[in-house]
């Protein structure tokens, strides 16, 4: 990934009128809607790319979601499905930690189809850790997509991503 592509891909802070931080990123991807969704939703495409969800399907469903590819042991925590309108919009919540809430959506046109991946953080939160790790992500399911290589380790990709979100190179 050059420095250019890193810029284009990186999420975007703004602040909201009550001080908390918006963060949001827009992918896009030649494939069709159904086949973005699939890759959010199901199991095995979802364990590829961010870890696996065990519990309810569907608006209120309750259960626990675990980041496999994340550092050392992989505890759970538990999630809630606020909103599920296939393939159109996902809204969830971590309901232990810091209260996480994560809006995807979804459009299509001409062939294309666009995530808007939204979080709003607390006023005061390290966005920029939160911002490098969604990238981190939001790159791995592009290559889940695309079949092709993903963003690699995360040590050497947060040396170069790191500082477009105001942080240094060590991860």
């Amino acid at each position: 990934m050059t420095q250019q592509d890193a810029h284009a891909r990186r999420g975007v802070v703004s602040t909201e009128p009550d001080g908390r931080q918006r963060l949001e990123f827009r992918r896009s991807w030649p494939d069709p809607v159904d086949d973005v969704w699939a890759a959010l939703t199901e199991p095995d495409r979802l364990a590829r790319w961010i870890g696996t969800y065990d519990g309810e399907r569907g608006p209120g469903g309750t259960g626990t979601f675990v980041m496999t590819h994340e550092e050392g042991e992989h505890e759970g925590e538990a999630m809630r499905i606020v909103e599920c309108d296939p393939p159109r919009r996902l809204v969830l919540e971590w309901t232990t930690s810091e209260q996480w809430r994560v809006e995807l959506d979804l459009t299509s046109d001409g062939g294309t189809t666009t995530l808007v991946f939204t979080q709003v953080l607390a006023a005061g939160t390290g966005v920029g850790d939160v911002a490098g790790g969604w990238h981190w992500y939001l790159d791995k399911l592009e290559a889940e997509l695309t079949g092709t290589g993903g963003p690699g380790e995360w040590a050497p990709f947060w040396a170069e991503v790191g500082p477009l979100y105001g942080r240094g190179g060590a991860g």
